[in-house]
């Protein structure tokens, strides 16, 4: 499970036990589904209770970066070591079967296990947060003003190595039990998709501003 950002290390922990034949474990694939979102859950324990929070991530290489504020209790949590899980998942299709049993979802994600190390050099977080905004929208760090010495103070940035990671992935039509394939009910799958519309511009916006080729295309990718 090797390339040359990193190491997948399958362990049990991270094996897919339902339907393990959608389970993957390679690089190629995990990478893929990380770079088609932008949003994580981080789930971690403070004082015998578990959180789930959702935050923006990006990735570069066999690694995922996030941030938040300093004096937040989750990243108070992974500055003392503590084993975190990190899920990712994108909806494709809801799968309408015959049965109620048997519906679904069309779905691709990945699970990622470890202790998440923090990022304190100035040049490396603010390296870290160019590739969290680009993850999201690319082009856009080159555009705008960098985090100043303020803002980087108030600010912990965190990495987490790809190295205990799993993907699973559902594709395809309902799976129904033969005896109710003569049923008269709709069966198929409602394809779901992520759009970008129309961008609002900001009010107090220099008119003379257009805009950007980076958003056109971020838009144009995002109705394929």
């Amino acid at each position: 499970m090797k390339n040359q950002s990193g190491e997948n290390k399958v362990t049990n922990k991270i094996k897919v036990k339902r339907m393990p034949k959608r389970g993957f474990y390679d690089l190629e694939t995990i990478y893929k589904i990380l770079d088609d979102t932008f949003v994580c859950h981080i789930g971690f324990t403070s004082e015998g209770q578990t959180f789930v929070i959702p935050i923006a991530f990006g990735r570069k290489d066999n690694a995922i970066y996030f941030h938040g504020a300093k004096g937040s209790r989750m990243l108070k949590v992974l500055r003392s070591g503590a084993d975190i899980c990190v899920t990712v998942s994108i909806i494709d299709g809801i799968v309408l079967a015959r049965s109620a049993f048997h519906h679904s979802m069309n779905y691709r994600s990945v699970v990622l296990f470890g202790k998440a190390e923090e990022i304190t050099e100035d040049d490396k977080k603010t390296e870290a947060l160019r590739n969290i905004m680009d993850h999201i929208i690319r082009g856009r760090s080159d555009e705008v003003r960098e985090p100043n010495r303020k803002e980087l103070n108030a600010t912990s940035v965190f990495q987490l190595k790809i190295n205990e990671a799993s993907a699973k992935i559902r594709t395809g039509p309902p799976i129904d039990e033969e005896e109710d394939m003569g049923m008269n009910v709709w069966a198929g799958v409602i394809p779901i998709k992520n759009i970008a519309a129309e961008p609002i511009k900001d009010d107090q916006l220099n008119k003379d501003i257009i805009l950007p080729g980076y958003i056109k295309d971020y838009m144009k990718l995002k109705q394929l």
